[in-house]
């Protein structure tokens, strides 16, 4: 993730390059944008790798529920783990923590498109809505899993520390600016 937000600038540069829709166009933001991944050392498509990862634990969690007595019949603070929670709390919870997840990693994009504002809306949604028939022990798992992550991106990535670095850098960017534009102004009225 660090090394997709440093090479944000180049990508919207790039975006700005070759804004127009044509499909030659379009195919030629494609090259470029996959030859600065390549040069970056970013894979676009390790982001999806957590997710990957989950599923065949997602699918062993339910399993290791049902056939365990203990686990199915056990019971953690008001909830049975093998029967969904009544008070919709861990649902709630595990939606909440999604939206926190995808929006504090979003958050460092300076402009995201259109695709990454609806997932940061509707993954939640995915989240609630089987969450509330699920077992309560996959509704623990998301929980803890995401809150861990909001945690996780808070303390090693820190979007907010790198969004307020950005503003920083383009705040001195312009003030440099606006210092050559008087000294400009003032060698041209010394001149005259």
């Amino acid at each position: 993730m660090n090394k997709q937000m440093r090479i944000q600038p180049q990508m919207q540069a790039l975006q700005k390059k070759y804004s127009a829709k044509d499909v030659d166009t379009q195919q030629k933001l494609r090259e470029e944008t996959q030859k600065l991944y390549s040069e970056a050392g970013v894979n676009p498509v390790a982001g999806c790798l957590p997710l990957i990862v989950q599923m065949p634990v997602m699918f062993a969690l339910y399993q290791a529920i049902y056939k365990t007595t203990q686990l199915r019949d056990g019971s953690f603070l008001w909830m049975q783990l093998g029967k969904a929670d009544p008070y919709y709390i861990m649902a709630i919870l595990a939606a909440a923590f999604t939206f926190l997840s995808t929006y504090i990693s979003s958050y460092s994009q300076p402009t995201q498109n259109a695709t990454t504002k609806l997932m940061t809306y509707v993954m939640p949604i995915f989240i609630f809505v089987p969450a509330l028939t699920f077992p309560s022990a996959i509704t623990i798992y998301w929980v803890v899993t995401n809150a861990f992550q909001v945690l996780q991106t808070l303390a090693f990535q820190n979007p907010f520390k790198y969004r307020r670095e950005q503003r920083e850098k383009e705040e001195a960017e312009r003030e440099k600016e606006r210092k050559l534009r008087r000294a400009k102004k003032r060698v041209y009225k010394r001149r005259k």
